[in-house]
């Protein structure tokens, strides 16, 4: 399938790749220890804060079928990463669930 990027945000109609700052942001507030990158509560938080600008994008350009399927792709991929930690730790499932405000 290639190589996808999937910290993208959009300005002005057009993907704009987050900053390295908003990046290390998001990492910052969700790592387990001072050099996680790839817990699964960092993963959960990148992919959801692309999912909500993808969600912000398509209220704009509601025809944008391919930024749909994306956003589908990254909504599944964001669920067998919940569905990991809720299968490992259901303590810490809880708490990246109630943090990020999402259903389950």
């Amino acid at each position: 399938m290639g190589n996808l990027c999937y910290n993208y945000r959009w300005k002005g109609g057009i993907a704009v790749p987050l900053s390295k700052s908003e990046k290390e942001a998001i990492i910052k507030q969700y790592h387990m220890h001072p050099t996680d990158t790839g817990s699964p509560e960092v993963q959960i938080a990148l992919l959801t804060s692309r999912i909500n600008q993808l969600i912000e994008h398509l209220k704009i350009h509601k025809h944008d079928e391919h930024s749909r399927r994306g956003l589908l792709k990254l909504v599944g991929q964001r669920r067998r990463h919940l569905a990991y930690l809720h299968r490992k730790d259901a303590e810490r499932y809880r708490k990246i669930v109630e943090r990020l405000g999402l259903r389950k």
